[in-house]
């Protein structure tokens, strides 16, 4: 089933969106769950919560033409909480670690104004990363958007460790370079 007709089902409030959503994108879902919080059960219930939070949003939200991205996206900030959760108790270096690497990248002062400024901010990054080769847009969606190892990324893309490090680092500073030249402070 294609995604206008799995968002058709959540608009009419039929169940079976959510049973067509689970075979399409389910193992997807999950793998990029895992990546980030690295506990199956815990992906697992996020995928889960993903469905709901599907079928609430959708109505309003339409997203025939971008269903896995809004799903994706519902995912990984449901991960993400789980993460915070468990920071709580005890820290998790694999999300600390990949936050810090892109904080002095991108400015992230917690106050009204940057809140504001997130969606401007946010086409500003997409802007940078659609003027990137598709090599390098990928492995830098794949380390900070799916949270994959580099160990990860070099299977995948059939390159080794120094190569995707250094393409994440001058990426990194590319993207640092563009959003000093677009006004925003580092």
């Amino acid at each position: 089933m294609d995604d206008s007709a799995i968002v058709e089902l959540y608009l009419c409030r039929d169940e079976a969106a959510i049973e067509h959503t689970a075979r399409r994108y389910g193992a997807r879902l999950r793998r990029l769950s895992y990546g980030i919080v690295e506990d199956m059960q815990t992906a697992e219930e996020c995928e889960n919560d993903t469905y709901l939070e599907a079928w609430e949003r959708i109505p309003p939200h339409d997203p025939r033409s971008y269903l896995f991205a809004f799903l994706a996206r519902i995912v990984r900030n449901l991960s993400i909480d789980q993460c915070r959760r468990r920071e709580r108790l005890k820290r998790n270096a694999h999300i600390v670690a990949l936050s810090a690497e892109l904080e002095a990248c991108i400015p992230a002062p917690d106050d009204l104004q940057c809140r504001m400024e997130a969606a401007e901010l946010g086409e500003v990054i997409s802007t940078f990363l659609k003027g990137l080769p598709k090599v390098q847009r990928n492995v830098f969606l794949r380390r900070y958007w799916y949270a994959d190892t580099v160990e990860e990324i070099c299977r995948r893309y059939l390159m080794g460790q120094s190569r995707v490090k250094s393409m994440l680092f001058r990426t990194r500073n590319a993207l640092r370079a563009y959003l000093e030249k677009e006004g925003y402070e580092l």
